[in-house]
């Protein structure tokens, strides 16, 4: 009896037939782009949170920011930290922000500033 007579062919020998193997390629960008958890982390905290209170005062206030004032907001924050602040006044256009340089945390958001009065904080930052 000859077993190998049959008409069907494996998965194995199916693919071995196909010319391009995309799980290969895929994984091969995926593992090139990938970032180390380490990386990851390292990343995010460096990024700029916001604080509940200061994410309710966004919301109430209509405060939309855009990607181009996020950006300024964190490097204001590292010049900050860079010169040991503690709890800085960050401004950036028309927008003032308090933020906890050592927590990287933005405490509150003020969009009107024409009567504002800041307390409690260790410089200003105007970018």
């Amino acid at each position: 009896m000859n077993v190998n007579q049959n008409k069907y062919a494996s998965i194995e020998q199916i693919r071995d037939r196909m010319p391009i193997q995309r799980t290969g390629t895929v994984e091969r960008r995926e593992a090139e782009t990938a970032k180390t958890f380490s990386e990851v982390l390292s990343d995010t905290a460096s990024q700029v949170k916001f604080s509940k209170h200061a994410s309710q005062r966004l919301e109430m206030r209509n405060i939309a920011m855009s990607k181009e004032q996020k950006a300024r907001l964190q490097d204001a924050t590292s010049q900050a930290r860079q010169k040991g602040m503690k709890e800085s006044l960050v401004m950036v256009d028309n927008l003032a922000f308090i933020v906890n340089v050592k927590n990287n945390t933005v405490i509150t958001a003020v969009n009107d500033t024409s009567h504002a009065v800041f307390t409690n904080i260790d410089g200003a930052i105007i970018n």
